[in-house]
């Protein structure tokens, strides 16, 4: 290795230099981190990091074998710093492992606790100095970056690469087409990804949403952009059909639908401030499910009224299906009922009327089902 740089000045342009790591600084605009301004201090991108990356992993790897500086970390000279573009990770993983009354400052100002590993003195001084790659811009560290982490090794979430792509397209006014190619990923799933980025900013800036306040700690955003590539979400937001087919802009969903978004937000996220759950749990089949009641006016007002997915999207189906559906699953629970009747150990004299209550409405539905079907034949003849 070559010898560690004594100034900042020194650092030279696209060449791996070992520098000291205080002259390293976190960066706040680093796409993993959700919803963090210029002005979060080194504690929040610690605390969000060491929520959603995994950190207690690197801490103990670090901790057990010392620093293996392989890879330079890419850095941007940047008010007398060097801001670490990529490596976030590691710097946070070696920044705990110095300091370790920054855990504590972690731990008053985000609530999040982090437990450090003890490390001996010799894997200690594996990082006194570390290795970077210094870049005269963002853009300059763009492609790598993108290549790596969205189809190399080290991939972010769906968030991280739609942000990263969204930041690219506005800051270097270059095509979409071009961001999905230099990072090599498919066109369409980069613009599915960019476009929900710039519905949930404008939901933002429209005070409608905030992602801080989603109910669950992990942001499903593959939720978001799953739904806005489906019709039956453009028509209710106003996008119109075309919308999908061209490369994104800012505020795509019209004023008189803003209110429409925020529902729509809420359902699949929820609120921590207001405490409503998110009626979407999963990926499959509940978004489908919330579109087809997005095209019911009845369902739409049930979902309204009561925030029930269940009940909401029951209405939406033909009354038809809905009977032999509850039939099917009647009979099923009815099955499951006899298989354990041996956990009866006939104390329960209550459950005796609930069964009478099971005969007594089957025979009601037979009956009627009968008369159905005679009256059916009547007429067919």
């Amino acid at each position: 290795m070559n010898p560690t740089t004594t100034t900042l000045e020194e650092v030279p342009l696209k060449a791996v230099v070992p520098v000291p790591v205080d002259w390293l600084v976190l960066d706040y605009r680093n796409p993993r981190l959700i919803h963090l301004e210029e002005k979060a201090t080194d504690e929040d991108i610690i605390a969000q990091l060491y929520r959603a990356e995994d950190l207690r992993e690197l801490l103990q790897s670090i901790a057990s074998n010392g620093y293996l500086d392989i890879e330079p970390l890419i850095v941007l000279a940047e008010n007398e710093h060097l801001v670490v573009l990529e490596g976030n990770r590691r710097l946070a993983a070696i920044r705990l492992l110095r300091e370790p009354e920054l855990a504590e400052r972690v731990g008053k100002r985000a609530g999040t606790r982090i437990a450090l590993p003890d490390i001996s003195s010799t894997d200690q001084g594996t990082f006194e100095s570390i290795s970077v790659y210094r870049v005269a811009s963002r853009e300059d560290a763009r492609s790598f970056i993108g290549f790596k982490h969205i189809n190399g090794a080290a991939r972010w979430d769906s968030y991280a690469k739609a942000r990263f792509a969204a930041d690219w397209y506005r800051s270097d006014n270059v095509s979409l087409a071009e961001v999905a190619n230099r990072i090599g990923d498919r066109h369409d799933t980069v613009k599915r990804m960019v476009n929900a980025i710039y519905v949930l900013d404008q939901a933002q800036q429209e005070n409608v949403f905030d992602i801080a306040d989603r109910m669950n700690p992990r942001f499903s955003f593959s939720h978001l952009y799953t739904a806005l590539s489906r019709p039956v979400y453009m028509r209710f937001l106003g996008l119109g059909p075309s919308w999908s087919r061209f490369d994104p802009s800012p505020n795509p969903v019209p004023d008189q639908q803003i209110e429409r978004l925020s529902e729509v937000l809420m359902w699949i996220y929820g609120s921590k401030e207001k405490d409503i759950e998110p009626i979407v749990t999963s990926q499959n089949p509940d978004i489908k499910r919330l579109g087809d009641i997005l095209e019911s006016s009845e369902g739409l007002a049930i979902l309204r009224a009561n925030g029930s997915l269940r009940e909401a999207y029951e209405s939406t189906q033909p009354a038809g299906r809905k009977f032999s559906e509850s039939l099917v699953r009647a009979r099923r629970e009815i099955q499951e009922a006899a298989n354990s009747l041996r956990g009866f150990d006939g104390q329960g004299g209550s459950l005796i009327g609930v069964a009478e209550d099971i005969v007594e409405t089957s025979q009601m539905i037979l009956s009627r089902m009968r008369k159905k079907v005679q009256e059916s034949s009547d007429l067919d003849e």
